[in-house]
């Protein structure tokens, strides 16, 4: 089970020459020195915001400068938080950098996710940033032998493990849109997920399919492969 799985809380044009500046040098703040302006770009509900670990100090000072060096990102980042961030092994000696963020900002991120996850890869050589909202999974509720009369509160199927897998998924990929799932099996017996993504963006994001498959398998626990149609498929 992976360590995201089990706290339950798992949760996506040129440059100017502002940017430019921001990304000559490597974020070289540590929580010690971390400025409480790049601070708040961490959530104040977040047990981080006390105790960021370096990916999430790195993370906050990037984000704070590219909202303070970089005029025309400003108004999209002044309001966004993240909650957490690792970084997360993804093969071949290469990692990728998961935010997880508010779920009610998650459209304020995705509003600017292609560019603010550019810049960030600019500022992390040789790591994809991935956005993935920070969702509560909810147990299954556990029949009381002391409450046959009480009624159960059920859960939101927002909260279920299989509906915040699949927002995952959805995540990982945006703004990707997902155009089929299907469930393999193999020689062995075990199965595997696979997801089919729009045609349209396969030039743009089939350098990043691994990234994907790995992210989500360290999220989740759970084996998928990411493609496009071949021919053929409906």
């Amino acid at each position: 089970t992976s360590s995201a799985g089990t706290q339950r809380e798992l949760f996506h044009p040129g440059a100017t020459a502002a940017t430019t500046s921001f990304l000559s040098s490597p974020p070289t703040s540590t929580a010690g020195n971390m400025s409480q302006q790049a601070l708040n770009k961490i959530a104040p509900n977040s047990p981080s915001r006390a105790k960021p670990n370096e990916v999430e100090t790195n993370v906050a000072t990037a984000l704070y400068e590219l909202e303070t060096n970089v005029p025309d990102m400003r108004g999209a980042l002044r309001p966004l938080q993240f909650m957490s961030a690792r970084e997360i092994e993804v093969g071949h000696g290469k990692k990728a950098i998961a935010i997880f963020v508010p779920v009610p900002l998650l459209g304020g991120w995705h509003r600017s996710q292609q560019r603010i996850t550019r810049e960030l890869e600019k500022k992390f050589s040789d790591r994809h940033v991935l956005i993935i909202a920070s969702r509560r999974i909810l147990p299954r509720p556990k029949r009381s032998n002391r409450s046959h009369t009480t009624l159960k509160q059920k859960r939101p199927r927002s909260r279920t493990l299989t509906a915040v897998h699949d927002a995952i998924l959805t995540d990982l990929v945006y703004p990707v849109e997902i155009v089929g799932k299907r469930v393999r099996t193999r020689e062995d017996g075990s199965k595997i997920l696979k997801v089919v993504l729009d045609e349209k963006e396969r030039g743009g994001v089939d350098y990043r399919l691994d990234t994907y498959s790995e992210v989500y398998k360290r999220l989740t626990g759970k084996g998928v492969n990411f493609e496009f149609p071949q021919h053929g498929d409906a």
